[in-house]
């Protein structure tokens, strides 16, 4: 039985593999519409999602599949005092795959080790479906996962989407990075040492958005996360650090993507959605897909469009 908690816990091959699989249900998605029947999701959500928790619900349901579970932990036993370990051995009973978002470190891994279902880590201190997400967006605006600047702009201390695509992209060949930030929100020294360095990693840290934008063939924004700030005045000096604009997409590449793992506040202007380079929303859908591809995968479901040597 597998389980999916750590962007790294698939190798190179078979993240590929999720991704072709992604890439055939994108373009046939009625011939899933039956493969997870009689199979049920319980989605886990002990902080606040939208996006997250309704894509799952929407790949489960796409699949033919039935989904429960609690959006916060408010309502859930949590709030009783219930164990992770405890609640994971009761819903193991009720369902056949958990994709669960936990605010402590760990705690997706520690319930993998008591479940007997599959367990997604659906965004805590690691977001791996969201990585699975940002490389299929990739890799079908780019034809590729290698060879690539990539830029990461804005709040990249905080940013769990960007920690994780850092450490996945950091395994594909000639991978460079430039990290656009406000110095209080660089990238923790731990992923400078221990994946870019210790990798042999090509990156620059800038504090300059627009000197950057005409090497970037990625361009990755991110918010500034008002929930992670203890200090609020801190928060308000820093939200409008970047803002991409039209004028700035000027400066770009004709075939930059830009993509962000939203929700967006104001750092990507309204008028930069209509650019074809604008790849955040074609994202949200993607991650459907990779949902699907994954609940698949872990369920070791069939798949109905596979070339004849993989069924």
């Amino acid at each position: 039985m597998r389980h999916l908690i750590d962007p790294l816990d698939f190798t190179q091959q078979e993240i590929s593999t999720l991704l072709d699989l992604a890439d055939r249900i994108h373009d046939d998605p009625a011939a899933y519409q039956e493969v997870a029947r009689h199979k049920k999701l319980a989605t886990l959500f002990y902080e606040p999602s939208t996006r997250t928790r309704l894509s799952f619900e929407a790949a489960m349901l796409n699949l033919g599949g039935h989904v429960l579970g609690f959006p916060s932990e408010n309502v859930s036993s949590a709030s009783k005092g219930e164990s992770v370990a405890d609640t994971i051995r009761v819903v193991s009973c009720y369902a056949d795959i958990v994709a669960m978002r936990h605010p402590k470190e760990g705690a997706p891994l520690r319930a993998s080790r008591y479940s007997r279902i599959p367990v997604i880590n659906a965004g805590g201190h690691q977001h791996p479906t969201q990585t699975l997400t940002d490389l299929m967006t990739i890799r079908r605006r780019m034809g590729r996962l290698d060879d690539l600047t990539i830029g990461l702009c804005g709040d990249l201390k905080f940013g769990r989407t960007v920690h994780s695509l850092i450490k996945t992209m950091a395994r594909c060949k000639n991978i460079r990075f430039v990290l656009i930030s406000p110095e209080e929100l660089r990238v923790p020294d731990y992923i400078v040492k221990d994946v870019l360095e210790a990798n042999g990693i090509p990156y620059q840290e800038t504090r300059s958005l627009e000197e950057s934008m005409s090497e970037l063939d990625i361009l990755y924004m991110t918010r500034v996360q008002k929930e992670r700030f203890f200090n609020e005045e801190d928060y308000i000096r820093l939200k409008n650090s970047y803002i991409l604009t039209k004028e700035k997409m000027s400066l770009a590449k004709p075939d930059m993507a830009v993509l962000h793992p939203l929700p967006r506040v104001n750092e990507i202007a309204l008028d930069v959605d209509d650019d074809p380079r604008a790849a955040y929303f074609e994202q949200v859908q993607n991650g459907v897909y990779v949902r699907m591809a994954l609940i698949m995968t872990l369920l070791g479901l069939r798949d109905p469009k596979a070339p004849k040597e993989e069924n």
